[in-house]
């Protein structure tokens, strides 16, 4: 292995112009920066070729999936099924829960988009789980309830002293209420969330057709996608990860992760796994590994797709970031040895969950593409005594990353700012990753992501022209402009001492480092 990565140092001419200087360098490096840049530079490539494999493996699984036609939802004869629900006309009694908090933007759309699903409306109760602090706006939801109960909709609107528990305390309290004993199935959609009218009947027969489902999980669509190019940026990474993680999870051991939302469940599935729990910020990704450790089946539909909005701001965007990278590894911390434990499942389904599910798609994702990216190459290029293997260092690397954006082919000219953007959030998603791993402080930190309501809206929002921006300062993001000054500095060596080209990627990642630290990236919203 010393080998691989230990070139043969290079010969100083004796008249070198930095004397002494260079000499003091040259020694320092070999004692005190090679040990541990080698030793990195081995964890990194362990953890690439891990990353690199898991994605190589559900390619493969989708592509199969795809060309053989077994994808887990299609061997389900749905309109039979609703043909024959029409017919007996044995219709469940279904809870749909909308969680909100202060969602001044959205909430007339959420409701209304639930008020009109197609079901028999003696059959459906609408629940307004309302956690607003704002007395006003509290007073709008409650009035836009009655409306729709006017309109004959069932609909019952929750609200809360507190906050404990956040969205899972808000579940779990809006399930111990007398009308929702008849229910049989839950349907969980946030305040951004606008399903279509034939959401029900395109989700309810699996479940009462297979007593083993669990949970079936819809697919996000985008409203705001081509608001700006941060959206859709996101809309990328997220493509994968409905299109490829979702497909594989289902079609294999019929495990994945809830999306939090556009989701039914079983409700007597959340009560064989223990119900809602606020231990972590990830309650929906926490209540699904529950439930399937007591041996209940998840299917994922991937062509229904229901409409939401994404971050537009990078605020928010971050934000969200946090809880969805923290989150999991603070959950792989507290559940690693009960799920080894677990005696319900087979070996392959708790391998799944622990090394591919957690491990490799929860933290080394994040870890390889901060460190050795942004990290680990760029020292290498200024200690020239360590050869990193280009197989390594490019081809692995693109590879991963063709895989992973060929999920939106009408992107595929932003691929370069996708990478630059993704390797820029790498550095929040690795330390929120640390974070839930060490339960640190922010382990728990709730936000919930602002939404602007753009889908309703025609026009983009905008500054009005009489507006100023923000104060630089309020947009200044510190840490963000040092990894630009770092690469920079490294690219500027490369420029003059390197010999392989890699200053035309460092100068594009400290562009990047520099966008977002000085706060351009994402839409500006007045305060």
């Amino acid at each position: 292995m010393r080998n691989l990565f230990l070139g043969e140092p290079e010969v100083k001419s004796a008249y070198d112009f930095t004397g002494s200087f260079t000499d003091m360098w040259r020694d320092m490096r070999v004692t005190m920066v090679i040990p541990p840049l080698t030793v990195g530079i081995c964890i990194c490539v362990v953890m690439s070729i891990m990353m690199f494999i898991e994605r190589v493996y559900m390619t493969v699984v989708v592509l199969l999936v795809k060309f053989m036609g077994k994808k887990k939802y299609t061997q389900y004869k749905l309109e039979a099924l609703k043909e024959d629900l029409e017919q007996n006309r044995n219709y469940p009694m279904v809870l749909v829960q909308i969680p909100m908090f202060n969602e001044k933007e959205v909430y007339k759309l959420s409701i209304g988009s639930v008020c009109s699903l197609s079901w028999p409306s003696d059959r459906l109760i609408v629940q307004v789980l309302d956690d607003s602090t704002n007395d006003i706006l509290r007073g709008l939801v409650a009035l836009e309830c009655k409306r729709w109960i006017h309109r004959g909709v069932n609909v019952k609107y929750e609200t809360r002293n507190n906050r404990n528990g956040y969205k899972a305390g808000a579940l779990r309290e809006g399930l111990t209420k007398d009308y929702v004993l008849d229910c049989e199935f839950v349907v969980i959609f946030d305040a951004d969330f606008q399903p279509d009218k034939d959401f029900l009947w395109r989700t309810v027969p699996y479940l009462l057709e297979n007593p083993e489902l669990a949970l079936v999980q819809a697919r996000w669509k985008f409203v705001n996608a081509n608001e700006c190019i941060m959206t859709r940026l996101q809309e990328m990474s997220l493509a994968y990860h409905f299109a490829v993680e979702q497909e594989v999870g289902s079609s294999t051991c019929q495990f994945f992760g809830f999306n939090g939302t556009a989701g039914v469940w079983r409700i007597k599935a959340i009560e064989d796994a223990g119900g809602w729990k606020d231990r972590t910020t990830v309650e929906d990704m926490d209540l699904a590994v529950r439930a399937s450790l007591k041996g209940w089946k998840f299917v994922f539909v991937g062509d229904l797709h229901v409409k939401n909005e994404l971050p537009s701001t990078f605020k928010a965007y971050r934000y969200q970031q946090h809880r969805w990278s923290c989150g999991p590894a603070n959950l792989f911390r507290k559940m690693t040895k009960e799920i080894i434990y677990c005696e319900r499942v087979s070996f392959w389904k708790k391998f799944h969950v622990l090394y591919a599910f957690f491990f490799v798609r929860k933290i080394i994702a994040h870890w390889v593409t901060f460190f050795f990216y942004c990290i680990i190459i760029p020292i290498s290029i200024m200690v020239p005594e360590v050869h990193l293997p280009k197989p390594i260092a490019i081809y692995i690397p693109a590879t991963i990353t063709i895989l992973n954006s060929s999920c939106t082919i009408r992107s595929l000219h932003l691929l370069v700012l996708w990478i630059l953007f993704e390797n820029v959030m790498s550095f929040h998603r690795s330390k929120a990753t640390i974070i839930g791993l060490l339960g640190a402080n922010r382990v728990n930190e709730w936000v919930v992501t602002e939404k602007l309501g753009n889908a309703a809206k025609k026009n983009n929002i905008r500054p009005p022209p009489n507006r100023t921006r923000p104060h630089i300062f309020e947009r200044l993001l510190f840490s963000e402009l040092v990894m630009g000054l770092f690469l920079l500095y490294v690219a500027c060596y490369d420029i003059i001492f390197g010999k392989d080209h890699m200053f035309v990627y460092l100068l594009m990642q400290s562009c990047a480092f520099f966008v977002v630290g000085v706060g351009y990236v994402g839409i500006t919203v007045p305060n």
